[in-house]
């Protein structure tokens, strides 16, 4: 029987990927195999992109050097605006764009469930050691 004792305890590599996807969010309008590339018009679907790509790379450098409760719940909460934006924000028509942030969002989302998880039963001691 296999064991998934590496999932339950919070490592740097989580907290890198979570800054390749803030990155990742930021580009994002600009992927080039949209149908129609986001344009300056489009200006509030570019500032949510990079405000929320900028949120959760800077969460992630934050659960890098102080880990902290409090980043995991805003980082489960961004994801679900990212998946959720699309449709506030009216470009659910723009098919990647919305495949894109819908996808990068759920990401984000199970990537703050695991590192919330992981850290769950952890006291305030044990967090400050995370990443020395």
């Amino acid at each position: 029987m296999s064991d998934f004792g590496f999932l339950n305890t919070h490592r740097t590599w989580e907290d890198w990927a979570g800054m390749l996807v803030g990155a990742l969010i930021v580009v994002s309008p600009w992927f080039p195999i949209q149908d129609h590339p986001v344009i300056a018009g489009d200006s509030m679907v570019i500032l949510n992109a990079v405000a929320v790509g900028l949120v959760v790379f800077g969460i992630s450098q934050l659960e890098y050097v102080a880990l902290q409760r409090w980043q995991e719940v805003a980082t489960i909460l961004i994801g679900l605006w990212l998946i959720a934006a699309p449709y506030a924000l009216g470009y659910s028509a723009e098919g990647f764009l919305r495949i894109y942030h819908t996808s990068l969002g759920a990401v984000v989302v199970l990537l703050g469930v695991l590192l919330l998880w992981q850290d769950w039963d952890l006291n305030d001691q044990d967090m400050l050691k995370h990443g020395q």
